[in-house]
């Protein structure tokens, strides 16, 4: 069966902005004006939806934000859907959006990580829309280095459009820009060398099958559910196999390690090729690091597990279309990651 892929957003086309976690808080609305104004310099227009408060951990009721998300991935005039960033609990929304109506309507771009990996992944998994892992719309302003893409390439590229992106080997150790203080930041600070690692041994990584993932303190808590049933979604849409990532937002290793236990226990990597892990700046603890408690949990599956990716919270951004085939190669001297809309 194949991957319903949205078409590709053209000038004129509309972006819908709304909060299904959190919101945006007054002191932040700067950053957020410059980042539509980013979407605008495309040639898109920009709905903003009603889901915005930033005041509180949620931007509204979850009634209220599921309905309002449904209504823009299923709304005909926007082709697509960047929250402004995650949050805390976006998993409150997963049993009241209108699975039905996400299924069968004409498919919209949904873009973001973190909070957000626990709606654009089920969306990919029960309804084999494609979903874009990638900056939210906060760090749109940022110029992706050379060899990475940002989503704005790829939510306007065509049907079967491949690319490869190629990690630039520098990436920020410490600290965050102050979007406050200086709300039209558009470069990154990368001030540390780092390249991928594997982390099972040694030799050559040259493996395909199709990218499935996300944030790992977010989807632990649908493991075991129907929303992240991968095993499914390989029968049905990816009988080759599976390439997922997963990343670790701020958890320290042993919680890293547990969760990732649970997730491989409830059948999540059970197709998987190989796994792909986000670079982190989660604290190590005395007797585990986070390396460890990758290896701890998914060496058992006897799978490449590469590190280090840009997939994560640590600045620059890696993109990864959930349901994309892709082909990872990691060698001493080489690593890529070539994605195809097929």
């Amino acid at each position: 069966m194949p991957l319903r892929y949205p078409r590709p957003l053209q000038p004129g086309d509309r972006v819908g902005i709304t909060s299904p976690s959190s919101g945006v808080p007054e002191e932040l609305r700067e950053r957020l004006a410059v980042a539509v104004r980013d979407v605008r310099a495309r040639g898109y227009e920009v709905v903003t939806g009603r889901c915005m408060d930033g005041s509180g951990h949620i931007s509204a009721s979850a009634a209220d934000r599921a309905a309002e998300l449904t209504a823009m991935l299923t709304d005909p005039g926007i082709r697509a859907v960047v929250p402004p960033w995650g949050g805390e609990s976006a998993i409150d929304l997963l049993p009241l959006l209108d699975w039905d109506r996400l299924r069968t309507a004409e498919p919209t771009w949904l873009v973001g990580y973190s909070d957000l990996s626990t709606v654009m992944t089920p969306l990919t998994l029960l309804t084999g829309t494609a979903t874009v892992h990638g900056n939210n719309l906060m760090d749109t302003p940022y110029r992706a280095p050379e060899g990475l893409a940002s989503w704005l390439d790829i939510v306007a590229a065509p049907p079967g459009h491949r690319f490869t992106q190629i990690p630039p080997e520098r990436h920020r150790a410490t600290g965050r820009d102050d979007y406050a203080e200086h709300p039209d930041v558009h470069t990154f600070t990368l001030d540390t060398p780092g390249r991928w690692t594997r982390l099972d041994g040694g030799g050559d990584v040259d493996v395909e099958g199709r990218l499935v993932g996300g944030c790992i303190e977010m989807l632990v808590n649908l493991a075991g559910t129907p929303y992240l049933d991968a095993s499914a979604f390989a029968r049905t849409h990816a009988p080759e196999g599976l390439l997922v990532y997963v990343e670790a937002s701020g958890d320290d290793a042993f919680a890293i390690c547990r969760n990732l236990h649970g997730m491989r226990l409830a059948g999540f990597f059970d197709a998987a090729n190989a796994v792909l892990v986000g670079r982190t700046s989660a604290p190590d603890m005395a007797s585990l690091t986070q390396r460890q408690a990758v290896l701890d949990a998914l060496g058992p599956l006897n799978v490449p597990i590469v590190a280090d990716v840009e997939c994560g919270h640590v600045p620059p951004f890696l993109p990864l279309v959930n349901g994309a085939r892709a082909r990872v190669v990691h060698t001493s001297t080489r690593s890529e990651l070539t994605q195809t809309l097929d």
